[in-house]
């Protein structure tokens, strides 16, 4: 089966990027089958340590795993520069980039000279990318029942087009924070989920502003943008 064709070619576009970006662990269950209640200062320090792990981040690479619905999965590096920018660089066969430049977010398929871009603020991912977006304004604490997990539900109630991000925590004491994000969810309006799952973190590297540009399959040219 070829992925590239079965996991981005079929999807229309609004929802492509979407459901590349989305789904880890299912903790976007309700949390009361996933644990009893939990106290609410307990809870909001867990939270606060949620908030803390993201914006202690300044550089950040790791591989990631991504899997859609159908457990159709591929592989790439992930860049992260805060505030703001991004890039998923897939594997050889998945001729696509994911890129934010800290201000939209912008999916590039070389094969078939495809460019779209949206807001950050419009994207699940935007708990990770917009520093405008207050974590602990708009997340909710999902219990774990486990003290070195933490699992907070990120969505604007006012804008469900926006989807939902469930990101996961475990407890380390080399991450910012003392916390690892390793792997999240996003959920999208159609009920598309993906999983991503990240490794290897490496934290505080010098990153280049041009890992943040692409090569616009539009223009001969091919100049980065």
């Amino acid at each position: 089966m070829n992925i590239r064709t079965s996991t981005f070619r079929l999807s229309p576009s609004r929802k492509l990027w979407r459901t590349a970006l989305a789904g880890a662990v299912a903790f976007a269950v309700p949390a009361a089958i996933l644990a009893p209640a939990t106290p609410v200062a307990a809870a909001q320090s867990e939270l606060n340590n949620a908030v803390a792990a993201i914006r202690g981040i300044s550089t950040l690479k790791a591989d990631f795993v991504q899997t859609d619905r159908q457990g159709r999965a591929v592989t790439g590096i992930m860049t992260l520069k805060r505030p703001g920018k991004i890039r998923f660089e897939y594997q050889k066969d998945v001729n696509m980039l994911i890129v934010s430049n800290g201000k939209s977010l912008t999916m590039v398929d070389y094969d078939v000279k495809q460019v779209q871009r949206w807001p950050i603020k419009d994207s699940p991912l935007g708990a990770l990318l917009d520093p405008n977006r207050d974590i602990a304004k708009y997340g909710k604490l999902i219990p774990t029942g486990n003290p070195n997990v933490i699992s907070v539900e990120v969505r604007d109630s006012n804008r469900p087009e926006y989807g939902v991000i469930t990101m996961i925590f475990v407890r380390n004491a080399s991450a910012p924070g003392g916390w690892q994000l390793t792997n999240w969810v996003a959920l999208d309006s159609q009920n598309n989920r993906t999983t991503v799952k990240l490794r290897n973190h490496k934290y505080g590297l010098a990153v280049s502003e041009k890992s943040f540009t692409y090569d616009d399959p539009r223009k001969t040219s091919r100049r980065p943008r």
